[in-house]
């Protein structure tokens, strides 16, 4: 999340990511882990979530979960118009 701190969590791009659970965990199982991912959409076999580049490398650092990058945020934004929701460049979820 972008905090204005200089924090390598406010200064590291934020990517469009699927998040897939490792082998003996569940969608579930993510959503409840406090990760502070902006949350896309929920497939049947991933979560699509908007995170800095610092969470999901932690996230894997962790084994939390299989990550693949799609795209950065803003490159979401110049193919496909404001991302869903409330969710813009440079801004945390509620």
């Amino acid at each position: 999340m972008v905090d204005g701190s200089g924090s390598p969590e406010s200064t590291s791009p934020r990517w469009v990511a699927r998040l897939t659970p490792l082998p003996g965990s569940t969608l579930d199982d993510l959503l409840h882990l406090p990760l502070g991912l902006d949350v896309w959409e929920r497939q049947p076999y991933a979560l699509v979530v908007a995170a800095s580049e610092a969470r999901l490398t932690d996230i894997e650092r962790r084994q939390l979960a299989g990550v693949e990058r799609i795209m950065t945020t803003a490159a979401y934004q110049r193919a496909h118009g404001p991302a869903p929701h409330h969710i813009e460049e440079g801004e945390a979820g509620p």
